[in-house]
């Protein structure tokens, strides 16, 4: 066996260490280093799980890579129509990372009741639709049926539209709508009595206090627009890490006339955000790790000040200080190992 970590063994196993004036210290430095690994723990789980948690339902709301026409002028309802009859779509081929495209429109307009009303954005979604992250949104009522051969009124709102204008699954939501080159005479407006199926909640104002989701057909109708056109393309990769590679691959793959947009482009601010959560869990990271080595260097001045007839007693025997310095160091070793052991299994359990 080791010299040097026998006498260590020997040290920490005997009764005096266990019994000496050091030993609260020995026992604080453990919790200290305790603590660190739980703090450090719950600093990582938080940021990577509430970063990953904002990814999914912004991609919820416009998937990973939008594909509309170039002149739509950042708008977020739909101004020109595209054509669905794109070689990527249903299935992106030259693009293999892709698993799901879906064709989708927006369009503004107010609900109004009796008492309020509120102004919204409807998303028109077809069969095609990936109801996946919605289903965990889902808080009342149903998804709408999209399977309908003919146009459904079912439409899906947030929590926060439901509790302004008071409504409830099974509720009828009169919705008013611009009429498209609204001439100066007549009605302008153009109304659908939808009829709310079910309620959502996710967790981002930015959409719950605007879209409601619907058929899109009834934009189509409203727009004039025919039963092949659609508002933009939201496509949805396998690997969100890769999603500035995958954009540019999706941008290359697509007609001239259409451009790729990634959601971190469309949404620089929120993924600006997300970015500075990783610098705040690399501080605590750094402060904690400063802490404990502090900690550790304390805790060794007070095990070497308690052992200083030992030391000379090994000095007088020969011993070299490198062999003093690794019967310390083993008990540093020691510290560490303990108080990591302790932190993961609380931190972990």
């Amino acid at each position: 066996m080791n010299l040097e970590y026998f006498i260590a063994k020997r040290v920490q196993s005997s009764a005096a260490y266990k019994n000496s004036v050091s030993a609260p210290i020995i026992k604080i430095a453990i919790a200290a280093i305790a603590i660190g690994v739980i703090v450090m723990l719950i600093a990582i789980a938080t940021g990577v799980g509430l970063q990953k948690k904002i990814k999914e339902k912004v991609s919820a709301f416009n998937g990973h890579v939008s594909i509309s026409l170039y002149d739509r002028n950042n708008s977020i309802t739909t101004v020109k129509p595209i054509s669905i009859n794109q070689v990527f779509y249903p299935e992106f081929e030259s693009v293999p990372e892709v698993v799901h495209v879906q064709a989708v429109a927006t369009l503004g307009g107010m609900i109004r009741t009796e008492k309020d009303f509120e102004g919204i954005i409807l998303k028109g979604v077809g069969t095609d639709y990936d109801w996946t992250y919605f289903k965990d949104f889902l808080i009342d009522g149903a998804l709408p049926d999209m399977t309908l051969e003919s146009v459904t009124r079912e439409i899906l709102i947030s929590d926060d539209i439901a509790r302004r204008l008071r409504l409830k699954v099974g509720d009828k939501a009169p919705t008013y709508f611009v009429k498209p080159n609204a001439s100066s005479n007549g009605n302008p407006t153009i109304s659908r009595g939808f009829t709310v199926s079910g309620i959502y909640d996710s967790g981002l104002e930015e959409y719950d206090t605007k879209f409601i989701i619907g058929d899109i057909r009834h934009i189509q109708k409203i727009n004039k627009w025919e039963n092949d056109q659609i508002g933009k393309f939201e496509v949805f990769i396998d690997d969100f890490d890769n999603l500035d590679q995958l954009g540019i691959k999706i941008f290359q793959n697509t007609d001239s006339l259409l451009n790729s947009q990634t959601i971190k482009q469309q949404y620089p601010t929120i993924f600006s955000w997300l970015a500075l959560l990783d610098s705040n869990v690399y501080g605590i990271i750094a402060i904690i790790l400063i802490v404990g080595i502090i900690n550790m260097i304390t805790a060794l001045l007070v095990l070497i000040l308690d052992r200083t007839r030992m030391i000379g007693i090994l000095k007088a025997l020969g011993a070299g200080n490198w062999l003093v310095r690794k019967i310390f160091l083993y008990n540093a070793m020691s510290l560490i190992l303990q108080g990591l052991v302790i932190g993961n299994v609380i931190g972990l359990g």
